[in-house]
Protein backbone atom coordinates (compact mmCIF):
# COMPACT_ATOMS: atom_id res chain seq x y z
CA UNK A 1 0.00 0.00 0.00
CA UNK A 2 1.10 3.34 -0.85
CA UNK A 3 2.26 6.04 1.93
CA UNK A 4 0.78 9.19 1.74
CA UNK A 5 2.50 12.41 2.23
CA UNK A 6 -0.78 14.11 4.14
CA UNK A 7 -0.83 11.70 6.32
CA UNK A 8 2.78 11.39 6.89
CA UNK A 9 2.75 15.33 7.51
CA UNK A 10 0.00 14.54 10.00
CA UNK A 11 1.71 11.96 12.22
CA UNK A 12 4.80 14.30 11.67
CA UNK A 13 2.94 17.00 13.63
CA UNK A 14 1.46 15.06 16.17
CA UNK A 15 3.81 12.55 17.20
CA UNK A 16 7.03 13.54 15.59
CA UNK A 17 8.96 13.41 18.25
CA UNK A 18 8.43 10.38 19.05
CA UNK A 19 8.62 8.53 15.31
CA UNK A 20 5.10 8.21 14.27
CA UNK A 21 5.68 9.13 11.03
CA UNK A 22 8.92 7.13 10.53
CA UNK A 23 7.21 4.24 11.72
CA UNK A 24 4.47 4.54 9.59
CA UNK A 25 6.91 4.86 6.39
CA UNK A 26 8.43 1.86 7.34
CA UNK A 27 11.81 3.25 8.58
CA UNK A 28 11.60 1.55 12.03
CA UNK A 29 15.75 2.41 12.85
CA UNK A 30 14.88 6.20 12.79
CA UNK A 31 11.84 5.56 14.49
CA UNK A 32 13.78 4.12 17.33
CA UNK A 33 16.21 6.66 17.40
CA UNK A 34 13.72 9.67 17.56
CA UNK A 35 11.87 7.50 20.81
CA UNK A 36 15.08 7.73 22.37
CA UNK A 37 16.00 11.46 21.74
CA UNK A 38 12.94 12.84 21.52
CA UNK A 39 13.54 14.06 17.92
CA UNK A 40 17.05 14.78 17.81
CA UNK A 41 15.93 16.80 21.04
CA UNK A 42 13.73 18.40 18.74
CA UNK A 43 15.81 20.12 16.22
CA UNK A 44 16.22 16.47 14.19
CA UNK A 45 11.97 16.49 14.16
CA UNK A 46 12.32 19.97 13.16
CA UNK A 47 14.80 20.21 9.91
CA UNK A 48 13.35 17.21 9.01
CA UNK A 49 10.30 19.27 7.78
CA UNK A 50 11.44 19.88 4.67
CA UNK A 51 12.61 16.26 3.70
CA UNK A 52 9.49 14.09 4.31
CA UNK A 53 8.21 13.88 0.45
CA UNK A 54 11.77 12.57 -0.21
CA UNK A 55 11.20 9.67 2.33
CA UNK A 56 7.65 8.90 1.68
CA UNK A 57 8.97 8.95 -1.91
CA UNK A 58 11.89 6.50 -0.58
CA UNK A 59 9.46 4.05 0.86
CA UNK A 60 7.45 3.96 -2.07
CA UNK A 61 10.05 3.07 -4.04
CA UNK A 62 11.44 0.38 -1.97
CA UNK A 63 7.71 -1.22 -1.60
CA UNK A 64 7.66 -1.39 -5.43
CA UNK A 65 11.30 -3.37 -5.69
CA UNK A 66 11.07 -5.05 -2.61
CA UNK A 67 12.87 -8.37 -4.42
CA UNK A 68 16.00 -6.21 -5.80
CA UNK A 69 18.76 -4.55 -3.78
CA UNK A 70 20.87 -1.58 -4.42
CA UNK A 71 24.74 -2.12 -5.03
CA UNK A 72 27.43 0.44 -4.27
CA UNK A 73 28.06 2.45 -1.68
CA UNK A 74 26.25 5.13 -0.02
CA UNK A 75 27.52 8.46 -0.60
CA UNK A 76 29.80 10.01 2.33
CA UNK A 77 27.70 12.15 4.67
CA UNK A 78 29.10 14.55 7.12
CA UNK A 79 25.70 15.01 8.69
CA UNK A 80 25.32 11.35 9.35
CA UNK A 81 29.01 10.77 10.81
CA UNK A 82 28.27 13.62 13.54
CA UNK A 83 25.11 12.20 14.40
CA UNK A 84 26.65 9.15 14.67
CA UNK A 85 29.05 10.95 17.36
CA UNK A 86 26.65 12.59 19.53
CA UNK A 87 24.05 9.10 19.24
CA UNK A 88 26.88 7.28 20.42
CA UNK A 89 28.04 9.32 23.49
CA UNK A 90 24.59 9.77 24.21
CA UNK A 91 24.24 6.30 24.54
CA UNK A 92 27.69 6.27 26.51
CA UNK A 93 26.25 8.91 29.19
CA UNK A 94 23.43 6.46 29.97
CA UNK A 95 25.41 3.67 30.12
CA UNK A 96 27.71 5.42 33.09
CA UNK A 97 24.66 6.23 34.93
CA UNK A 98 22.81 3.03 34.46
CA UNK A 99 25.62 0.51 34.63
CA UNK A 100 29.04 1.74 35.79
CA UNK A 101 28.62 0.10 39.07
CA UNK A 102 29.07 -3.22 37.37
CA UNK A 103 32.07 -5.35 36.67
CA UNK A 104 34.47 -4.73 33.88
CA UNK A 105 31.66 -1.83 32.65
CA UNK A 106 34.62 -0.13 30.71
CA UNK A 107 35.96 -2.88 28.77
CA UNK A 108 32.10 -3.94 27.78
CA UNK A 109 29.60 -2.48 29.14
CA UNK A 110 30.55 1.20 27.80
CA UNK A 111 31.92 0.02 24.40
CA UNK A 112 29.08 -1.96 23.79
CA UNK A 113 26.88 0.92 24.59
CA UNK A 114 28.55 3.78 22.22
CA UNK A 115 28.89 1.35 19.33
CA UNK A 116 24.85 0.64 19.54
CA UNK A 117 24.50 3.97 19.43
CA UNK A 118 26.50 4.39 16.42
CA UNK A 119 25.17 1.41 14.56
CA UNK A 120 21.53 2.66 15.23
CA UNK A 121 22.21 5.91 13.48
CA UNK A 122 24.02 4.04 10.47
CA UNK A 123 21.13 2.25 10.08
CA UNK A 124 18.74 5.15 9.62
CA UNK A 125 16.75 4.97 6.10
CA UNK A 126 17.96 2.64 3.34
CA UNK A 127 21.54 2.34 4.48
CA UNK A 128 23.32 0.37 7.39
CA UNK A 129 27.00 -0.50 8.63
CA UNK A 130 28.35 -3.76 9.36
CA UNK A 131 28.20 -4.79 13.14
CA UNK A 132 31.25 -6.50 13.69
CA UNK A 133 33.60 -4.45 12.98
CA UNK A 134 32.12 -1.16 14.14
CA UNK A 135 31.61 -2.67 17.52
CA UNK A 136 34.99 -4.05 17.19
CA UNK A 137 36.05 -0.66 17.18
CA UNK A 138 34.53 0.21 20.25
CA UNK A 139 35.67 -2.67 21.71
CA UNK A 140 39.69 -2.16 20.69
CA UNK A 141 39.82 1.55 21.91
CA UNK A 142 38.10 0.92 25.60
CA UNK A 143 40.85 -0.48 26.87
CA UNK A 144 43.14 2.74 26.41
CA UNK A 145 41.06 4.89 27.98
CA UNK A 146 40.20 2.29 31.20
CA UNK A 147 38.00 3.89 33.81
CA UNK A 148 37.82 7.39 32.37
CA UNK A 149 34.55 8.74 31.38
CA UNK A 150 36.25 10.92 28.70
CA UNK A 151 36.65 7.39 27.14
CA UNK A 152 33.08 7.91 25.50
CA UNK A 153 34.29 10.20 22.99
CA UNK A 154 37.82 8.16 21.40
CA UNK A 155 35.16 5.37 21.64
CA UNK A 156 32.19 7.02 19.57
CA UNK A 157 34.56 8.51 17.17
CA UNK A 158 36.68 5.16 16.08
CA UNK A 159 33.00 3.55 16.33
CA UNK A 160 31.73 6.33 13.96
CA UNK A 161 34.89 6.18 11.65
CA UNK A 162 34.76 2.61 11.15
CA UNK A 163 30.93 2.66 10.15
CA UNK A 164 31.18 5.35 8.07
CA UNK A 165 34.30 3.18 6.28
CA UNK A 166 32.14 0.42 6.25
CA UNK A 167 28.91 1.82 4.97
CA UNK A 168 26.53 0.09 2.25
CA UNK A 169 22.95 0.09 1.54
CA UNK A 170 20.35 -2.31 3.30
CA UNK A 171 19.60 -5.90 1.52
CA UNK A 172 15.99 -6.40 1.00
CA UNK A 173 14.09 -7.89 3.61
CA UNK A 174 10.60 -9.33 3.81
CA UNK A 175 8.00 -7.64 5.01
CA UNK A 176 6.93 -8.32 8.83
CA UNK A 177 3.14 -7.10 10.34
CA UNK A 178 3.09 -4.31 12.30
CA UNK A 179 2.72 -6.15 15.65
CA UNK A 180 6.21 -7.96 15.04
CA UNK A 181 7.86 -4.40 14.43
CA UNK A 182 6.00 -2.81 17.07
CA UNK A 183 7.29 -5.52 19.44
CA UNK A 184 10.66 -5.45 18.45
CA UNK A 185 10.66 -1.42 19.01
CA UNK A 186 9.23 -1.85 22.12
CA UNK A 187 11.80 -4.05 23.72
CA UNK A 188 15.00 -2.29 22.37
CA UNK A 189 13.12 0.78 23.85
CA UNK A 190 12.75 -0.89 27.30
CA UNK A 191 16.42 -2.24 26.88
CA UNK A 192 17.44 1.37 26.43
CA UNK A 193 15.01 3.09 28.97
CA UNK A 194 14.55 0.37 31.65
CA UNK A 195 17.83 0.35 33.69
CA UNK A 196 17.92 4.53 33.68
CA UNK A 197 14.39 4.51 35.17
CA UNK A 198 15.91 1.91 37.61
CA UNK A 199 18.50 3.81 38.95
CA UNK A 200 16.82 7.51 38.73
CA UNK A 201 13.76 5.99 40.59
CA UNK A 202 15.39 3.28 43.08
CA UNK A 203 18.89 5.51 43.81
CA UNK A 204 17.91 8.93 42.87
CA UNK A 205 20.29 10.97 44.78
CA UNK A 206 23.21 9.14 44.08
CA UNK A 207 22.36 8.89 40.53
CA UNK A 208 21.82 13.09 40.38
CA UNK A 209 25.20 13.37 42.03
CA UNK A 210 26.87 10.54 39.07
CA UNK A 211 25.31 12.59 36.03
CA UNK A 212 26.65 15.97 37.56
CA UNK A 213 30.25 14.01 37.99
CA UNK A 214 29.92 13.01 34.64
CA UNK A 215 29.00 16.22 33.36
CA UNK A 216 31.43 17.75 35.00
CA UNK A 217 34.49 15.48 33.62
CA UNK A 218 32.63 15.75 29.93
CA UNK A 219 32.60 19.65 30.15
CA UNK A 220 36.78 19.84 31.55
CA UNK A 221 37.68 17.88 28.68
CA UNK A 222 36.39 20.83 25.93
CA UNK A 223 38.36 23.58 27.95
CA UNK A 224 41.11 22.31 25.74
CA UNK A 225 38.59 23.31 23.17
CA UNK A 226 36.79 27.25 24.28
CA UNK A 227 34.75 26.90 21.23
CA UNK A 228 33.72 23.47 21.70
CA UNK A 229 33.14 24.25 25.55
CA UNK A 230 31.16 27.36 25.17
CA UNK A 231 28.26 25.56 22.62
CA UNK A 232 28.36 22.67 25.08
CA UNK A 233 27.65 25.13 28.04
CA UNK A 234 24.83 26.67 26.15
CA UNK A 235 23.06 23.31 25.61
CA UNK A 236 23.22 22.98 28.76
CA UNK A 237 21.04 26.28 29.64
CA UNK A 238 19.46 25.71 26.81
CA UNK A 239 15.67 25.30 27.88
CA UNK A 240 16.10 28.25 30.04
CA UNK A 241 17.16 30.61 26.99
CA UNK A 242 14.75 29.07 24.81
CA UNK A 243 11.78 29.94 27.02
CA UNK A 244 13.69 33.97 27.58
CA UNK A 245 13.92 34.64 24.31
CA UNK A 246 10.38 33.80 23.77
CA UNK A 247 8.82 34.61 26.62
CA UNK A 248 11.10 37.50 28.49
CA UNK A 249 10.35 37.49 32.28
CA UNK A 250 9.88 33.30 33.25
CA UNK A 251 7.64 35.28 35.60
CA UNK A 252 5.97 32.65 37.84
CA UNK A 253 7.85 29.66 36.01
CA UNK A 254 10.98 30.81 36.79
CA UNK A 255 11.21 28.08 39.71
CA UNK A 256 11.76 25.60 37.39
CA UNK A 257 14.36 27.16 35.33
CA UNK A 258 16.39 28.41 39.08
CA UNK A 259 16.33 24.69 39.30
CA UNK A 260 17.73 24.38 35.67
CA UNK A 261 21.02 26.71 36.71
CA UNK A 262 21.11 25.30 40.00
CA UNK A 263 21.93 21.99 38.54
CA UNK A 264 24.11 23.70 35.99
CA UNK A 265 26.10 25.24 38.71
CA UNK A 266 25.84 21.85 40.93
CA UNK A 267 28.09 20.46 38.00
CA UNK A 268 31.19 23.14 37.60
CA UNK A 269 30.59 22.89 41.69
CA UNK A 270 31.87 18.93 41.17
CA UNK A 271 35.19 20.68 39.20
CA UNK A 272 35.78 23.04 41.84
CA UNK A 273 36.05 20.30 44.53
CA UNK A 274 38.30 18.22 42.39
CA UNK A 275 40.80 21.10 41.89
CA UNK A 276 40.80 21.69 45.54
CA UNK A 277 41.59 18.03 46.44
CA UNK A 278 44.04 17.73 43.54
CA UNK A 279 45.73 20.59 45.59
CA UNK A 280 45.66 18.83 48.60
CA UNK A 281 46.68 15.27 47.77
CA UNK A 282 50.11 17.30 45.79
CA UNK A 283 50.40 19.14 49.11
CA UNK A 284 50.27 22.39 47.84
CA UNK A 285 48.09 25.74 47.85
CA UNK A 286 45.75 26.56 45.26
CA UNK A 287 48.16 29.35 43.74
CA UNK A 288 50.71 26.67 43.07
CA UNK A 289 52.31 27.00 39.42
CA UNK A 290 52.43 24.37 36.67
CA UNK A 291 56.28 23.94 37.74
CA UNK A 292 55.43 23.55 41.05
CA UNK A 293 52.47 21.13 40.22
CA UNK A 294 54.99 19.18 38.04
CA UNK A 295 57.56 18.94 40.60
CA UNK A 296 55.51 18.14 43.52
CA UNK A 297 53.94 15.81 41.16
CA UNK A 298 57.25 14.00 40.51
CA UNK A 299 58.35 13.94 44.01
CA UNK A 300 55.63 12.16 45.56
CA UNK A 301 55.59 9.71 42.33
CA UNK A 302 59.33 8.61 43.57
CA UNK A 303 58.17 8.36 46.86
CA UNK A 304 55.19 6.50 46.85
CA UNK A 305 55.91 4.03 43.81
CA UNK A 306 54.69 0.65 44.57
CA UNK A 307 58.32 -0.46 43.41
CA UNK A 308 60.30 1.56 46.08
CA UNK A 309 57.42 0.47 48.86
CA UNK A 310 57.14 -3.26 48.55
CA UNK A 311 56.76 -3.53 52.86
CA UNK A 312 53.20 -1.26 52.42
CA UNK A 313 52.65 -2.26 48.98
CA UNK A 314 48.68 -1.97 49.07
CA UNK A 315 48.81 1.97 50.68
CA UNK A 316 51.40 3.04 48.44
CA UNK A 317 49.51 1.87 45.17
CA UNK A 318 46.46 3.72 46.82
CA UNK A 319 48.60 6.95 47.50
CA UNK A 320 50.00 6.47 43.49
CA UNK A 321 47.05 6.38 42.34
CA UNK A 322 46.04 10.00 44.14
CA UNK A 323 48.55 11.18 42.90
CA UNK A 324 48.10 10.71 39.81
CA UNK A 325 44.84 11.49 39.58
CA UNK A 326 45.60 14.71 41.29
CA UNK A 327 47.37 15.49 38.71
CA UNK A 328 45.69 14.96 35.98
CA UNK A 329 43.15 17.08 37.42
CA UNK A 330 45.41 20.05 37.63
CA UNK A 331 46.95 19.38 34.03
CA UNK A 332 43.73 20.52 32.44
CA UNK A 333 43.42 24.05 31.89
CA UNK A 334 40.59 26.10 33.72
CA UNK A 335 38.35 29.09 33.24
CA UNK A 336 36.64 31.37 35.50
CA UNK A 337 33.53 30.43 36.41
CA UNK A 338 30.63 32.37 35.10
CA UNK A 339 32.64 32.80 31.48
CA UNK A 340 29.07 31.27 29.71
CA UNK A 341 27.36 33.89 31.03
Amino acid sequence: MAKGLLVTYVLWAIGGPIGLHHLYLGRDSHALLWMLTLGGGGLGWLWEFWNLPNFVAQANRTQGQKQSSREGIPPLSPIRFVAQMIVGIYFGLVALISFSSMANFYIVGLPLAVGLGVLLVAAVGNQTSDFKNTLGAAFLTSPVFYGRPIAILPISLAASITAQKHRRYKSSVESETLSVRLYRLGLAYLAFMGPLAYSTLCNTAATFSYVAETLSSFLSWFSFFPLLGHLMESVLLLPYQIWWLLVGDPGINSHYFQEWEKFYEFVHSFQDEKHQLAYQVLGLSDRATNEEIHRSYQELVKIWHPDHNQHQREEAQRHFLEIQAAYEVLSQPRRPRGSQR
